[in-house]
């Protein structure tokens, strides 16, 4: 025989809490319950069209959408995405943009700079874990890739050093300095101090022109040509210097400069 809960009338049994259960009535989350109905849909709409035919099945302002909505849960993220691109060009500009540059674009804010910063930094460990650990004149095609994931759209000059086993393995990569627009302070002696340090017998001289031209200046290539110096006197072998710009990287040693 069932009891029905104290101090509650027999009509209203079906209103009862149950143990375990909610006890009270429950609530649509503050952000879905303002959120107009056409808005859900459309991300669901977005969400499902990526899940089902991915990146191909979308142009770049949408995947761009889809990175905004876990940084904007509410609100039309359409503009601020067709925004961005406009403002930086590309998917690879607006996630490699300073921060400073992206607040001063209308609508975003430290939630957005975030979720692109994060993005950015994974696309950079994605890239370099096909070149870390591994034959790295073998694996020519995933370095360029990654040099050119990593520095086409840095707005300084970088410089990095990748340093290779004797087995020409890159078992670091690291940037050593950070310049102007159009120069970046090197010292072989710190590149060379490096090397002895983590045991190298090879490297590889990297650094981008935010101009977008690869094309080197005769500081670069007196620069490279005192570092192959250095590193010859100390045993070790000077690979290559390579200069990325916005659509390729330019080789000293295949432009018969090293």
């Amino acid at each position: 025989m069932s009891r029905r809960p104290p101090d509650c009338p027999p009509d209203r049994l079906s209103e009862a809490p149950l143990p375990g259960l909610f006890a009270g009535p429950v609530t649509v989350p503050p952000a879905e319950a303002s959120e107009p109905d056409h808005r859900l849909a459309h991300r669901a709409r977005l969400r499902a069209r990526f899940m089902e035919g991915g990146a191909a099945a979308m142009p770049d302002y949408e995947l761009l959408e889809l990175l905004l909505f876990r940084a904007l849960p509410r609100g039309d993220v359409k503009p601020l995405a067709k925004r961005l691109l406009r403002v930086f060009g590309d998917l690879n500009r607006v996630m490699a943009a300073p921060a400073a540059r992206l607040a001063e674009v209308p609508g975003v804010g430290p939630a957005v700079i975030e979720q692109l910063k994060i993005l950015e930094a994974l696309g950079h460990r994605m890239a370099r874990a096909r070149v870390l650990k591994r034959p790295v004149l073998s694996s020519w095609d995933a370095l360029l890739d990654y040099l050119q994931t990593a520095l086409s759209h840095q707005d300084t000059e970088r410089f990095r050093v990748l340093y290779l086993d004797r087995k020409n393995v890159l078992i670091a990569d690291e940037e050593l300095a950070q310049g102007t627009v159009d120069h970046v302070p090197v010292y072989p002696r710190e590149v060379m101090k490096r090397a002895l340090a983590l045991n190298a017998s090879a490297l590889i001289l990297v650094h981008n022109h935010p101009s977008g031209d690869p094309t080197p200046s005769e500081a670069d290539i007196t620069m490279t040509h005192a570092i192959r110096d250095a590193a010859e006197v100390l045993g070790l072998v000077l690979h290559d210097h390579l200069i990325v710009g916005k659509a390729r990287a330019l080789s000293f040693r295949s432009e018969g400069l090293l």
